[in-house]
């Protein structure tokens, strides 16, 4: 298993009498742990930074237990392939790209990574969720343009049918992730037109998001957002970290699926090196672990 220093973190909140649900992440740790994970290009880590950020704010809105997770998929047809993140409502994330070290130039019209030319335009966004049951279940949306925040934000529309605002937003400098964040606004039961059109003209006048993060953080974003909306946020934030489910029991076990030809040849190479794509460990097997699969087998046989 491996994880990051706890230092991003979740509010929750609501606004407009209870009628705006208000969930917002402080997500810089956890992206520039991807970053170095990954080895990942400025834009790619833009691209999984935005996308492990919309995934908490998923879990959060559509998980129904402590423990509830979301997978977010994106496919489309740029050249940093499909990304991977997987959110939990408790705030551990892990994902990955397709091509890490995939990149473009900065956009000619105002000098801002190219997220939408590196992911693609025509493709899908999907999201797997576990339902009351606990039957998976995957939900998708054509990409509108490929920059993460408005892909989320049409599958909620579309699949969850929710209404609601989503702002992504990574901002690096120095050569590491110095803002990422992310808001997900959810209009509820019993919400005016007038707070509806109040909270567009927000997020209208606030402009990107990691401006406001990086004038004051979080909360400048959420208040900008919610100015004039009487915002009431949690007393407690939930930390919120990059860890992976992997182990070295986990990579042992995988050569299991080999046949016992194969693993003697691992053997014989004096060990098999096993990589987590989710986040990039490295786990080395020796050969008398691999053996040792063999000897389980046989008795697992008799």
């Amino acid at each position: 298993m491996t994880a990051s220093t706890p230092a991003s973190y979740v509010l929750r909140g609501t606004a407009a009498g209870g009628t705006l649900r208000i969930v917002g992440m402080d997500a810089t740790q956890v992206v520039e742990d991807a970053r170095i994970r990954h080895h990942l290009s400025k834009t790619a880590t833009a691209a999984l930074g935005r996308t492990l950020t919309g995934s908490v704010l998923l879990a959060t809105v559509l998980g129904k237990r402590s423990d509830s997770r979301v997978t977010v998929r994106v496919e489309g047809d740029g050249p940093v392939g499909f990304i991977v993140a997987e959110g939990s409502v408790d705030g551990r994330v892990r994902g990955y790209v397709r091509q890490p070290d995939a990149d473009l130039p900065l956009r000619e019209r105002d000098g801002k990574l190219d997220v939408s030319g590196i992911v693609g335009t025509q493709g899908e966004l999907s999201v797997t969720r576990l339902l009351d049951n606990g039957e998976p279940y995957t939900g998708s949306a054509h990409l509108v343009s490929g920059e993460i925040a408005e892909d989320i934000s049409t599958y909620l529309g579309v699949s969850e049918q929710i209404p609601n605002a989503v702002l992504l937003g990574v901002y690096e400098e120095g050569g590491r992730v110095a803002h990422a964040g992310g808001l997900l606004i959810q209009a509820m039961p019993g919400v005016t037109d007038e707070t509806l059109g109040k909270l567009e003209a927000n997020i209208r006048a606030m402009g990107q998001i990691t401006d406001n993060l990086r004038r004051g953080g979080l909360m400048e974003a959420i208040n900008r957002a919610t100015d004039g909306l009487n915002v009431q946020l949690a007393a407690e934030a939930q930390g919120s970290r990059f860890e992976c489910r992997c182990s070295r029991e986990k990579a042992s076990d995988s050569l299991k699926f080999f046949d016992a030809a194969e693993r003697q040849d691992m053997i014989n190479a004096g060990g098999q090196e096993i990589v987590c794509h989710w986040c990039g460990e490295h786990y080395q097997i020796s050969p008398d672990e691999i053996a040792a699969l063999d000897a389980t087998d046989t008795h697992a046989r008799a």
